[in-house]
């Protein structure tokens, strides 16, 4: 799975990767994405790639009950996406890109676990595949534009830390993956070289705790720190 994940990078760096469309702006550094919040995602729009802010957790087009009845929907799993009815539509027309600088998994036993951090060895902005969907708030009548992050099994190197991991995209892939006729053909685990990991501070495991602190990603010896 991927339940908590960061988003510092630059409009530099997305362009270069995305060829995204409108003016240059600063984007917001986040260390601790939570779900529910609001995230940046790539898709495309009636002018062409555009970068926006959702909500992290999909919302399909037919819910009618509020969103805190809304189950958790943040991740998507890969093998069974494109059937599930809270996914399939967005998968098959609504698909999108989350750029993401590293995300965290947990090792250990409840009450004990110890946070580790995941980015590119090269340094560059992850790919995530993600799904996004517009839904109507029938009490207000506001739209309301969201996302999910689809996740698959670990690869090999993955699977010493978590079972699960987002499914990560070569960028010369997001033209495949935004527009083409066979995205299942992407849903596939990234190579083993492709990240690199270390030990963080316990202070990620609170949610809603330090989203604007770069600390929190900062290589520790110890978790309880």
């Amino acid at each position: 799975m991927c339940g908590r994940f960061t988003q510092a990078y630059t409009w530099a760096e997305v362009y270069a990767f995305l060829s995204v469309i409108g003016p240059a702006r600063n984007l917001r550094a986040r260390y601790n994405i939570a779900p529910t919040t609001q995230i940046d995602v790539l898709r495309i729009g009636d002018a062409g790639r555009e970068l926006v802010p959702v909500r992290w957790g999909l919302v399909p087009l037919w819910w009618k009950k509020p969103l805190k009845e809304l189950p958790a929907t943040f991740n998507a799993r890969a093998e069974t996406v494109a059937e599930k009815p809270m996914f399939r539509s967005a998968f098959k027309s609504r698909r999108c890109i989350i750029p993401a600088s590293g995300f965290y998994e947990w090792t250990g036993k409840p009450g004990a676990k110890t946070p580790h951090y995941f980015s590119a060895h090269d340094g560059r902005p992850l790919a995530f595949a993600g799904l996004w969907e517009r839904w109507r708030d029938p009490e207000t009548q506001e739209p309301v534009d969201s996302a999910t992050i689809i996740v698959g099994p670990a690869n090999a190197w993955m699977s010493a830390y978590h079972d699960r991991m987002p499914v990560i995209l070569d960028w010369s892939d997001a033209g495949a993956w935004l527009a083409g006729e066979r995205p299942g053909d992407l849903l596939c685990s990234p190579p083993e070289d492709a990240l690199q990991e270390w030990i963080v501070s316990a202070r990620v495991n609170r949610s809603g705790t330090g989203d604007d602190d770069p600390a929190l990603i900062e290589r520790t010896a110890a978790a309880s720190q």
